[in-house]
């Protein structure tokens, strides 16, 4: 739904950290990057012209995916091998550097692995990971976790001869003896559900392309629904009802999304009582529920949909409870009866508060438990519904990250989190709620060992140019000193309220461990200080998101944690759009910026209805079709804001089949900025001929690419070995 690099923190650093060394003479001299070819177009909007030399290499689904390629489609991949290669020549010097990077990250990591078991209905779930396997086995057990293991997907069977493979959406019907999955071998986000009968092992009925990827069953263990996606735009535009042993050409939808800004999905309450077809946009929600005991039932409205009314809904005996923004801008939760869920029915149970974001809520029987998050960090809230007496967990660091993990039951005192920090690997507890005793009952093993102790972090605050605080979270190796002479990273983020939370990464230390200090830079556009640090990052302030950018790396200079030749700056996504942004208005303060699937080319994608994402982004970056909107967007779009300047070291990275943000903009802006900088560091672009938005699948694979791009990082610094 979202131009969102979807990793925690610690895997984009894997995914898209690195920079290069610039090359020397004899590279320069024997390596010719490519030059792509100029054809002018001209776009026009709002009165104003625009001109585009690269538009050519836009390419449609079709045209990429036929057997027999026109004379654009091989011109366009002529280009990105090209491109692919030139990144390899130049990059030719530090394989053996590469190498040993890539042996550091994979014997970090516990080969024979298995996840926390947790029981729903009667059954115990888990997955683990093999020997030297790439993908997981999902696995569940009958009773008690001492019964005979039951593999019900064994992905890295499924996985053979795809160079992309994907599974998600894995659900037990109610009677636990069918499993819907859906598997994406493309990556473009159009999942097909297939539907296995756990007693026999077979697929059974007919698979159903084109959809979200998730299924949610009916009580009747025979019927479940499904999102069907629009095929132009890959919107989920539809809710529709599957019957078991009929053919899909004959089910029925129940709801249909005219709306182009939003889209819609269909969940089960935890209750197991109300089956919930869900809208939205980037302000709006709206709910319809039917009883999951009559799927043939009509769905209700849960609220007469309005304009900028945002909530989430769940249920517990004879009431929905409410997480709102109505008359709230933080948020605040109410309850409602079940027979009478219009807004007008609405009670609060907790005020909002100015300091503290509520974001979630996960029921009991006789607790309620908030997440919220206050001063850049996430909290845990424990709500006695008996008493109303309230009391947070602590975890004594500066900055951290902690939810709650998986929590099927609603009689029990136990509530089961997750925890991690920048120097504490994820790690899963149970906390008792009425004793207030917690249990650790894993922790991520690194493979060699490791000491937080060895770490230190720190929660600072930079201050932007307009008096704003601004927080960034580090961490670095115990001992090094602030004398500006250490290489550092800069992560950021900074849109759709999607914010980054400080977390652990085994990859991360190969940087770490030769002196590099990670940085994240809680940027406005996030929401990590509440809803107003999210509204002061978009739409018309959304330069805000930038500048505070920049200032916080002005601060890592002056306070002496590095200087502009040792620091690096790295996003992804719409945090791709961060780095073009900042390389546009302050160069001179990076040796290296990484841009992963980096949407940079912000007007025409905007003005494009039929590319996936886009209208339903109209209320993120505004609707450049009205004028105000477009010459705002336009001052700050990378793509149009390229000039005649020197630019850093600068790795640029796509997939071919990306849907949420094409590869041709990271292209386009690549072939315009080598036309244009006026320096000789490096730029490169790397495209994944196989992949889409989220790169490459497999537990080990991703990180040859992670390797690679460690070592470009680590050979401009001056580093080695």
């Amino acid at each position: 739904m979202l131009r969102f690099f979807r990793y925690t923190p610690s895997l984009v650093l894997g995914a898209i950290v690195l920079a290069c060394s610039p090359p020397s003479k004899e590279q320069d001299s024997a390596i010719e990057p490519p030059v792509a070819e100029k054809v002018t177009k001209e776009l026009v909007a709002n009165g104003n012209t625009r001109v585009d030399n690269y538009y050519w290499m836009k390419l449609s689904d079709a045209q990429k995916n036929a057997d027999e390629k026109d004379e654009q489609t091989k011109k366009v991949i002529d280009y990105l091998n090209a491109e692919n290669n030139y990144l390899a020549a130049s990059l030719k010097h530090i394989e053996p550097l590469q190498e040993k990077i890539y042996n550091e990250i994979v014997g970090r990591i516990k080969q024979t692995d298995e996840s926390v078991p947790y029981k729903d209905n009667g059954y115990w779930y888990y997955t683990r990971y093999d020997q030297g396997q790439e993908y997981p086995i999902y696995c569940r057990k009958k009773g008690t976790l001492e019964a005979a293991e039951e593999i019900l997907l064994n992905v890295n069977e499924m996985a053979t001869g795809h160079g992309y493979y994907a599974i998600q959406g894995l659900t037990v019907s109610e009677d636990n003896s069918l499993l819907a999955y859906a598997e994406d071998s493309i990556s473009r986000r159009r999942y097909t559900v297939y539907i296995k009968d756990l007693r026999t092992g077979k697929i059974v009925d007919t698979p159903i392309s084109n959809t979200e990827g998730n299924v949610t069953w009916a009580n009747d263990n025979k019927t479940f629904f499904y999102v069907r996606k629009d095929s132009s735009t890959l919107r989920s535009r539809w809710i529709v009802k599957h019957k078991l042993g009929t053919a899909p050409t004959a089910d029925q939808i129940v709801s249909e999304e005219k709306d182009e800004t939003f889209y819609t999905g269909i969940y089960k309450t935890k209750s197991r009582k109300y089956l919930v077809i869900w809208a939205g946009s980037t302000l709006t929600n709206y709910y319809q529920i039917l009883d999951a005991n009559t799927p043939d039932g009509k769905f209700r409205e849960f609220s007469p949909r309005e304009r900028g009314l945002e909530y989430t809904i769940d249920h517990f005996g004879d009431r929905f409870y409410v997480v709102t923004n109505l008359d709230a801008q933080n948020f605040r939760l109410m309850e409602t009866p079940v027979n009478k869920t219009e807004k007008v029915n609405w009670k609060e149970k907790i005020a909002q508060r100015k300091d503290t974001l509520l974001e979630g809520l996960e029921i009991f029987k006789n607790y309620l438990v908030l997440s919220e998050r206050a001063n850049a960090n996430t909290l845990l809230c424990i709500i006695d519904q008996r008493t109303g007496n309230k009391h947070y967990l602590d975890f004594g660091e500066p900055a951290y990250s902690v939810s709650s993990s998986i929590n099927m039951e609603f009689d029990t005192d136990l509530i089961r989190y997750g925890y991690t920090s920048l120097t504490t690997p994820s790690s899963t507890y149970d906390y008792d709620m009425n004793t207030k005793e917690r249990k650790l009952l894993k922790q991520q093993e690194v493979v060699g060992g490791y000491n937080p102790e060895d770490y230190e972090t720190e929660r600072v605050w930079a201050i932007a140019r307009d008096g704003t605080k601004v927080p960034i979270s580090i961490v670095y190796k115990r001992g090094i000193k602030k004398d500006g002479k250490n290489p550092a990273l800069l992560y950021g983020y900074g849109s759709y309220g999607i914010s980054m939370n400080a977390s652990f990464s085994a990859t991360r230390l190969s940087l770490l461990d030769r002196g590099f200090v990670y940085a994240i830079a809680h940027i406005r556009g996030g929401q990590e200080l509440g809803r107003q640090w999210y509204d002061d990052g978009k739409l018309f302030k959304k330069k805000n998101t930038f500048t505070d950018f920049i200032d916080c790396a002005e601060f890592l200079i002056g306070k002496k944690y590095t200087n502009p030749e040792k620091l690096f700056a790295a996003g992804g996504s719409a945090g791709g759009l961060l780095m073009g942004a900042v390389v546009n208005m302050r160069p001179d303060l990076f040796k290296g910026v990484i841009a992963a699937v980096p949407f940079v080319d912000v007007v025409t994608t905007m003005l494009d209805r039929d590319i996936p994402l886009t209208t339903g982004e109209f209320d993120e970056w505004g609707n450049p079709e009205q004028l105000e909107s477009y010459l705002y967007m336009l001052e700050y779009s990378p793509y149009d804001q390229v000039k005649a300047q020197n630019y850093p070291n600068m790795l640029v990275t796509t997939g071919l089949h990306d849907s949420q943000v094409q590869y041709w903009e990271p292209a386009k802006w690549v072939a315009k900025l080598r036309d244009m900088k006026t320096d000789h560091n490096m730029l490169l672009l790397r495209t994944n001929m196989e992949t889409g938005h989220g790169g490459t699948t497999g537990r080990f694979k991703v990180y040859l690419e992670t390797a690679q791009e460690y070592a470009f990082m680590i050979d401009l610094a001056g580093i080695r070995e």
